[in-house]
């Protein structure tokens, strides 16, 4: 077994999809995908069945990103109460797929540009070492309409939301202080 391996056994052991066959073919890709992150997925694959298969588990409605990440989140916090200090950092980044046809992609920075956003909180110690994503967001915008108004939830929640959940963890953590590190836009 494989260093990647093991880590992907110990990290998502509480893994819970509903079906045991999606939970063992989430930590197959993970251990696919944290070995090589760059690569795409056909890339990531060991042949063509594999790369299929990945891809109807990434179409499966019943398989959402956040039942994904759970186990991860908590084996993070758990690593974090090791620690008299954890640095909790925010930042938004957009994830770019113009130019491919993929539903559920909404506008970027630039309207033409179609994509989504990612604004997770990682934690760190002060000496860099990362402990792992404790919660994210993720959302694809929606078109402007006429008025060239924006529909949907304000972004700038994920700010305020992204705080409360750091709060709420401080209070299970009474030895760990966490300090919560966001760029001028948290300013709200």
């Amino acid at each position: 077994m494989t260093d990647t391996t093991q880590w992907v056994e110990d990290e998502f052991a509480e893994i819970d999809l509903g079906d045991a066959r999606l939970d063992k073919r989430a930590k197959l890709l993970m251990a696919r995908f944290s070995g090589n992150p760059t690569a795409s997925i056909p890339k990531s694959c060991n042949g063509w069945g594999e790369t299929v298969a990945t891809y109807r588990f990434l179409e499966n409605d019943t398989v959402d990103w956040r039942d994904i990440m759970a186990p991860h989140w908590e084996k993070t916090q758990e690593r974090m109460t090791e620690y008299p200090l954890v640095l909790c950092l925010q930042d938004t980044t957009e994830i770019n797929f113009n130019g491919q046809q993929i539903e559920g992609l909404g506008p970027l920075s630039y309207e033409v540009q179609r994509g989504m956003y990612l604004h997770p909180t990682i934690a760190v110690t002060p000496e860099r070492l990362q402990l792992g994503v404790v919660d994210a967001w993720m959302w694809a915008r929606e078109l402007r309409d006429a008025q060239g108004v924006r529909p949907g939830q304000k972004e700038s929640k994920r700010w305020t939301e992204g705080y409360e959940r750091i709060a709420e963890m401080a209070a299970d953590m009474p030895t760990t202080r966490l300090v919560y590190v966001a760029d001028r836009e948290a300013d709200i």
